[in-house]
């Protein structure tokens, strides 16, 4: 997506405009234009000079995103708008005041008028008209883009605006001539009576107003950045670094990937690095939400913007200027305020047909009254209230200012929307699917269980340290941790062959080791009953257990699991008082995957599921509701698209980030529960903000037309009109500002959505059949596929062979993923077959 900065917009009528013109240019797939930060996102293949003159016929100007002069952070959402309007309405304010004193004050109060201006009714007039002339010359931006917008056929709140003040200016001044006309007859009298109809005080005021209400507009949506420029700032402006062998200060834009960087104590770090030397406590709180320092030491990663709080580190830069991870969570946020929520569809449209049917609605409110016989100037006055009081500001503000407030609220705390779909769709999730490694668990095995049979502990864990220290399986890593953190250091071993069907075998001191599975070491040890049991009762409960023997002899079991994250369960048990419907998607087999679920409180578990199988388990669950997908490796990226929003959890990988629509930065499921309350509360602040919007618009217009005279008296002058209008927008922008005081992480006011799947919804997920044919070559009869068979069959993923020696080929039926290929291959091999 292309970011242009649009100028010249002033209301929702604007942006609409805008984006039509932009959509109807060939090669534009796609066009969001944000009246908020008066930004532009276009897909496409269209050329920029194309869109940017679209954009300039429909009365606008344009410019490609960061292609104007070079700006630091802190100008990019600097708030120019609001001292500019403050300047205005001082001006206008100090010159309203002798203009209300001359037409009203000395009416309502009795004040004295100056001596030359008393008696003197055409003197007052032209007073009153120099002043407001005054006032709207300095408030001429009204004019110009009101009437700039109705010479392209674009009429905005401006025009609006202008309509109103200006037809109140020339009738006033019409009766100005009327009362010098009156004057030089001698007609006192009648000079006296004009001066009632005399409205440059609403001319004025109209304007005066609007600008008061469009200040206090503009310092709120302001404010709506406030989490984005606060991010902007975090990063510092130079860096210490290493050149020539001497420290150098440097602006933190100039450092490169490879140079070496120093952070003192309190200082921020500049770029993206990893640590060289040194060891510190860094606040990452910036970047995750997290308010406790992280320690950090050799080998470890830093990021930019967060804050070395003790000692000092010397650092190799990673990743510099947009590719930090700071400057890409500025750039999400950023992009999801440039973007449109579905919601904001049917405002769009309103506002795109608003001020030409108000402008209708004035002409008819204003012949209507004259055809009942009420004055000319009666006429002017409803109708000009129906221009004034008229707002399509509101409804271009109520989702932006929301989605942008609801945006900055979710950095704060380490959660990412990309779009603004994402952040309203999160909240309308029905089944959320999790997967098991890396989000519901720790993602790193930990030994849980020692079972010695015949030898002492220390005896068994040397002898399991020493067979595995060579091996990368993740098991056999957390043997070693456990080893080690026993002071056990693994022996030198002999004669190290991986045996077909997940184990391996060694000399240690002259006696051969073993080490595996039951059906493995059973082959080649004596186990007894009561350790298969124990074995049976470690793997109902989530847990691996390992067999060890020595020259036919069983040492023991040791067991391992991947630890439940301490927060996964309360997570959990908060997405499903939330009316989530919660499912696990493992490769673990079928057992052990229901005993982690039980422990996580899940509702349901998918099982022996393939990484290229996650995919196919979300197109079932999105069969019974709207689907999001929770990961964080490579394997989940397809399944993080396929699903309706997909979350990549503690960043994760680059590859599941960019397939995600929602990226939390901590590995905390909880951040997944306060990414769909948050945008729970993002959508209904912008219901509220719409309901405001049309129902001032639907109340305001009939009774600045005077439907309500008849029934109640009511009747409402232009000023009280500019009035309402101006505290319109800002009561819309206000309200979503409230989002800042939302507590995404507190649960005691969860409750199920209407459309959440009843608690019975039985979800029945038929995965594809999982198979891999191997093409073999050398069998001849059935007694070789039988030979086959037998040995691919041993294999724990293997969960059936089927050979043909006629084909040429064996399918093989998976109950896991694929992981002993080449082991496969090599067994097959020795029975003097060929794997093609």
């Amino acid at each position: 997506m292309e970011q242009y900065s649009v100028t010249g917009m002033s209301c929702a009528a604007c942006s609409a405009r805008v984006e039509k013109a932009v959509s109807a240019v060939p090669g534009v797939t796609s066009c969001a234009v944000s009246l908020l930060t008066n930004t532009m996102g276009v897909e496409g293949n269209a050329a920029s000079a194309d869109i940017i003159k679209a954009v300039e016929n429909a009365g606008y100007g344009a410019s490609v995103k960061g292609s104007e002069k070079a700006s630091s952070s802190d100008d990019v959402l600097a708030d120019k708008a609001t001292p500019l309007l403050v300047k205005r309405l001082i001006a206008s304010l100090i010159l309203l005041v002798p203009l209300m004193y001359l037409s009203m004050g000395h009416n309502m109060f009795g004040a004295p008028l100056p001596p030359f201006l008393a008696g003197n009714c055409a003197a007052l007039g032209i007073a009153e008209m120099l002043i407001a002339g005054v006032i709207m010359v300095i408030n001429q931006r009204f004019f110009v883009s009101g009437f700039k917008g109705a010479i392209h056929g674009a009429p905005n709140m401006d025009t609006l605006v202008a309509m109103g003040s200006g037809v109140s200016f020339l009738w006033s001044a019409a009766v100005l001539f009327d009362i010098t006309a009156a004057v030089q007859a001698g007609d006192h009298s009648r000079a006296m009576s004009d001066t009632m109809n005399l409205w440059f005080e609403s001319a004025a005021m109209i304007v005066t107003l609007i600008t008061v209400g469009k200040t206090l507009e503009a310092y709120s949506k302001g404010r709506t950045t406030d989490a984005l420029k606060s991010l902007m700032k975090l990063a510092p402006r130079t860096a210490y670094v290493e050149r020539g062998g001497k420290e150098t200060v440097i602006p933190a834009e100039q450092v490169r990937v490879g140079d070496i960087f120093i952070v003192r104590p309190g200082e921020s770090i500049p770029v993206d690095g990893r640590v060289l030397s040194g060891h510190s406590a860094v606040d990452e709180s910036a970047l995750t939400g997290e308010s406790i320092p992280v320690d950090k030491s050799e080998g470890d990663s830093v990021s930019a913007a967060t804050i070395n709080t003790a000692g000092a580190l010397r650092c190799e830069a990673v990743r510099v200027g947009e590719d930090t991870a700071i400057s890409k969570v500025i750039a999400m946020v950023s992009e999801a305020a440039a973007t449109k929520a579905p919601i904001a569809k049917t405002a769009d449209k309103v506002a795109g047909v608003f001020v030409p049917a108000v402008i209708g609605i004035a002409a008819v409110t204003l012949v209507i009254w004259l055809i009942v016989g009420q004055s000319v100037g009666y006429a002017l006055a409803r109708a000009i209230s129906v221009l004034v009081i008229s707002c399509p500001c509101a409804l271009g503000l109520a989702t932006p200012t929301a989605i942008m407030v609801g945006s900055g609220v979710g950095a704060k705390n380490g959660i990412l929307f990309k779009t603004a779909v994402s952040l309203e769709q999160t909240g309308k999730l029905q089944i959320i699917a999790l997967d098991k490694t890396g989000t519901i668990t720790s993602g790193t095995p930990e030994v849980t269980d020692i079972i010695t049979f015949g030898a002492s502990e220390d005896e068994l864990l040397t002898a399991a340290a020493s067979l595995e220290h060579l091996s990368e399986h993740p098991l056999a890593k957390a043997v070693l941790r456990y080893a080690e953190s026993k002071g056990i250091a693994p022996k030198e071993i002999g004669e190290l062959k991986i045996l077909s069907g997940s184990g391996l075998t060694a000399k240690l001191d002259g006696k051969r080791l073993y080490g595996g599975n039951a059906k493995l070491v059973g082959a080649k040890a004596d186990i007894p009953a009561e350790a298969l049991t124990r074995a049976e009762q470690l793997a109902e409960s989530g847990k691996t257990p390992l067999f060890f023997a020595s020259d036919g002899k069983l040492l023991g079991i040791i067991a391992a699991a991947d630890r439940i994250r301490p927060d996964s369960a309360e997570a959990i048990k908060q997405l499903k008082a939330m009316g989530l419907r919660t499912v696990m998607l493992t490769g673990d087999n079928k057992r052990t995957a229901e005993a982690i679920g039980a422990q996580a409180g899940i509702d349901e578990t998918v099982a022996e599921v393939l990484p290229d199988g996650k995919d196919a388990v979300i197109r079932e669950l999105q069969k019974y509701g709207r689907t999001a997908m929770v990961g964080d490796g490579i394997n989940d990226a397809p399944a993080l698209t396929r699903a309706d929003i997909g979350i990549a959890i503690g960043a994760g990988t680059d590859a599941a980030i960019d397939a995600a629509d929602v990226v939390l930065m901590k590995s905390s499921l909880s951040d997944a529960a306060a990414a769909v309350r948050l945008s729970r509360a993002v959508y209904r602040n912008i219901r509220q903000n719409l309901f405001w919007a049309f129902f001032y618009n639907v109340i305001g217009i009939p009774l600045a037309a005077g439907a309500y005279i008849a029934a109640f008296g009511w009747e409402l002058d232009p000023m009280f009109g500019a009035a309402a209008m101006s505290l319109s927008s800002f009561c819309v922008v206000m309200n979503a500002l409230r989002l800042n005081l939302f507590k995404p992480y507190r649960y005691d006011r969860d409750k199920a959505a209407k459309d959440a799947l009843p608690a019975d919804t039985k979800l029945d997920i038929e995965l594809p059949e999982r198979t891999v044919t191997l093409r073999i070559e050398g069998m001849m009869c059935p007694h070789c596929e039988a030979t086959v068979k037998k040995v691919l069959e041993q294999f724990p993923e293997v969960e059936s062979a089927a050979p043909s020696h006629e084909k040429g080929i064996a399918v093989l039926r998976l109950r896991s993923e694929l992981a002993h290929l080449e082991e496969m291959r090599a067994a097959v091999e020795n029975k003097g077959y060929k794997v093609l």
